[in-house]
């Protein structure tokens, strides 16, 4: 993530405290470990074929972006309620649509990806709120259609078959 985005993530309690702990985690555990491992292969020698030291660094690498994407991840965040299992779609919800003339059912989160990375074994597609299909879904009930206009101009009709948070 190269650049923060103003887009507000809205998350539980429960999943804001979780990712608190792991920005904690990595800035006071994680990269002073990074931190001893570079200077003591520093203190090997020559470091262009210095393996232990260029490893260090592409670990280093790593956690500062995933540091400075959890910092931008909880300064967007607006922590609330999950959602009500009310069947009404709303951010958060795992939603299942079929599109017309086609019975295969699309789920997907309505919310933000950051929502999947919390837990890595959920596989959903994404769909933000604010996306086409997202705002012509939102406030819609389970045995709703709506009809949105695709990116390709194509207007496109959904029924909604599911809506359970996630």
């Amino acid at each position: 993530m190269s650049q923060s985005s103003t887009e507000t993530i809205w998350v539980t309690q429960e999943a804001y405290d979780r990712l608190k702990v792991e920005l904690a985690n990595l800035k006071d555990v994680v990269m002073p470990d990074i931190t001893e491992k570079i200077a003591a292969a520093r203190d090997e020698g020559d470091l262009k074929e210095n393996g232990g030291y260029h490893a260090a660094r592409e670990e280093q690498g790593k956690a500062n972006a995933r540091i400075q994407q959890l910092e931008d991840m909880l300064r967007r965040a607006e922590v609330g309620e999950k959602p009500a299992d009310d069947g009404i779609v709303e951010a958060g919800m795992v939603v299942g649509v079929t599109f017309a003339g086609d019975d295969d059912v699309e789920r997907f989160l309505l919310g933000s990806r950051e929502l999947l990375s919390l837990d890595s074994a959920v596989e959903l597609d994404v769909y933000s709120p604010t996306s086409p299909l997202g705002a012509a879904i939102l406030g819609k009930k389970v045995g709703d259609d709506a009809s949105y206009e695709a990116p390709n101009g194509k207007t496109l009709t959904v029924s909604i078959v599911e809506a359970k948070p996630f």
